[in-house]
């Protein structure tokens, strides 16, 4: 195993990048998918385009992102993770720290329950959980 390093140069694809932001953003905990319109979307199925991401390679790395979360997860969490896992993957994958990388979260994707509730309706007869606790009943 060499101990000292080889001189050369690397050259990696914006491709490349892209791959990696967009495997440790969909990694994240609480991460949906990319937010973009139908036109982004298809430029992205034809492959002239990476929906979502927006990257800068120059003398240094600039990201933007557009994502959806899952609602009921906190969003700023969501938001820490995906910036965490972001700047670890690409450390290590090419070991290059990022500069600015910027995340815009663009809605919120319901559950295979649907949405929440757009009113809650009261029915002023039935039995509560106050009404159990009160009477002496273990309320879960």
């Amino acid at each position: 195993m060499p101990t000292q390093p080889t001189a050369g140069r690397t050259l990696v694809t914006r491709r490349a990048v892209f791959d990696i932001v967009r495997t440790a953003t969909l990694g994240s905990y609480g991460v949906t998918g990319f937010a973009c319109g139908p036109l982004d979307r298809l430029l992205g199925w034809l492959g002239f385009g990476h929906p979502g991401i927006a990257v800068h390679l120059g003398e240094t790395l600039d990201i933007e992102l557009d994502l959806t979360v899952a609602y009921g997860v906190p969003v700023a969490e969501v938001a820490r993770q995906v910036d965490s896992a972001i700047r670890y993957a690409l450390r290590t994958a090419l070991d290059r720290e990022v500069r600015r990388l910027t995340i815009h979260i663009d809605g919120l994707r319901f559950g295979p329950g649907g949405g929440p509730p757009s009113v809650l309706r009261v029915d002023h007869g039935a039995v509560g959980q106050r009404d159990l606790a009160d009477s002496g009943t273990d309320v879960a």
